[in-house]
């Protein structure tokens, strides 16, 4: 999209999280935020590293990947120095990230420790990530996350469900906290999309049902771009004064009746 002669994220610098597969999300932004004309760095950790620098040779350009673990506190301490060996400054950071263990996808029986580590890694991470890079950060950058809409109680998601409930609280608090600071934090709610992430929630399917059902416009579950279009606009210029916000990208089932 050309604006004023420029594309949408002319000269923009971002790093993006959660590129795992071409299927998922992150990799959608990070494509689209190419195409728009950002420079972007991925990152990824451990094993899942050979596989986003695969994928990453699927982009328009080859990003750079850094190692960040989010849960790793020298990974995060870390991490604006060794970004800094990339790019001299960032304008947004894209949270993609969530992991609970199995256990934490039965409410009652869950333990402590498979919910914790559900919290940690998809809701106080948002808060470590943006930390970590505001060092980095310009004024009038954008921290943008994904999630999926926990004001209901939804079928088999439980302890995911109570860790995305924090994240959106997380992303309230760091607006407060980042605005002064010249960052906005924003999240986007998508609807369900089958990525590598939903393919361990069990239950899917029946999220997929019930969009079908409910959802006003035509819910794609195969079609990322939609949530990564919402993305890359909040990355940009157009929204100045917009933060703590939730945008729903679902076909408008969140504004439907039960």
């Amino acid at each position: 999209m050309l604006l004023h002669g420029k594309r949408l994220l002319h000269g923009k610098k971002l790093l993006i999280t959660g590129v795992l597969t071409n299927s998922s999300i992150a990799f959608h932004v990070a494509k689209l935020a190419q195409e728009e004309g950002a420079e972007v760095v991925l990152t990824s950790f451990g094993r899942a590293m050979k596989i986003t620098k695969t994928i990453a040779k699927r982009l328009p350009s080859t990003p750079p990947v850094i190692e960040l673990d989010v849960t790793n506190k020298e990974h995060v301490e870390s991490l604006a120095e060794r970004l800094g060996e990339h790019v001299d400054h960032i304008d947004g950071v894209l949270h993609s990230i969530g992991f609970a263990p199995q256990g934490a996808f039965n409410f009652l029986e869950g333990s402590w420790e498979d919910v914790a580590t559900a919290v940690h890694t998809s809701a106080y991470s948002l808060k470590a990530l943006s930390v970590a890079a505001l060092p980095l950060m310009s004024p009038g950058g954008s921290v943008v996350g994904l999630t999926f809409d926990a004001q209901y109680a939804w079928p088999l998601y439980d302890w995911m469900g109570v860790a995305k409930a924090a994240f959106e609280s997380t992303s309230r608090y760091c607006a407060r906290d980042l605005g002064p600071k010249g960052v906005r934090v924003n999240l986007v709610a998508a609807g369900p999309i089958r990525t590598t992430a939903a393919k361990s929630i069990p239950g899917f399917l029946e999220f997929e049902r019930i969009w079908s059902d409910r959802s006003p416009l035509n819910w794609d579950v195969d079609d990322p771009t939609p949530a990564a279009k919402a993305c890359v606009a909040l990355f940009s210029d157009w929204f100045p004064a917009t933060t703590g916000e939730i945008i729903h990208v679902d076909g408008g089932f969140h504004a439907m009746g039960q």
